[in-house]
């Protein structure tokens, strides 16, 4: 499965190098797509088979993929302080997480984040309002970061709202 259009079509704003985080990762495939643009990734998710995969396949393809299983919802969600230059989240959500995405993000560093809005349980999966945010929410959910770019809206035949911001401090 080919990375998020979203996240592929801001790879200008990604720096050359530095380290990079993957949440909700499955197989990998931005995992797979920050490494080959010069990124080391740490790749959370909480399926060990998923995990599994992505470090063998990371390993065969010789790539500074680095795969943790991590349950984000249960226990705390700490994921370090500076420690990322890049973190990529699509098609995931669990609010009490954010803090720590901002927290975990460098000085200067991106976060890039794409999920379902609530418009989308009418046309199917996802319907639990818990993994659906509502209008203007994640623009919320990210301050105090510059926001760079942002929509919300029926894409590609999914309601999304999608970001990319960046910490300032």
């Amino acid at each position: 499965m080919a990375p998020a259009a979203w996240v592929t079509g801001h790879a200008h704003l990604l720096p050359r190098q530095g380290l990079a985080l993957d949440v909700a990762a499955g197989r990998g495939r931005h995992a797979f797509w920050l490494a080959s643009h010069g990124c080391s990734v740490v790749a959370l998710d909480r399926d060990p088979e998923a995990v599994d995969y992505l470090q063998r396949e990371a390993a065969a393809r010789h790539l500074p993929i680095v795969g943790a299983i991590r349950d984000l919802e249960s226990g705390s969600p700490s994921i370090g302080a500076e420690l990322f230059h890049t973190i990529i989240v699509v098609h995931y959500l669990h609010r009490p997480l954010f803090p720590s995405l901002i927290a975990a993000l460098r000085p200067g560093g991106l976060l890039m984040y794409e999920t379902f809005t609530r418009k989308q349980a009418a046309r199917g999966k996802p319907t639990n309002p818990d993994f659906l945010l509502m209008e203007g929410e994640l623009r919320r959910l990210v301050e105090p970061l510059e926001i760079l770019d942002w929509r919300e809206g029926d894409f590609d035949g999914k309601d999304v709202a999608s970001i990319v911001a960046r910490k300032t401090r």
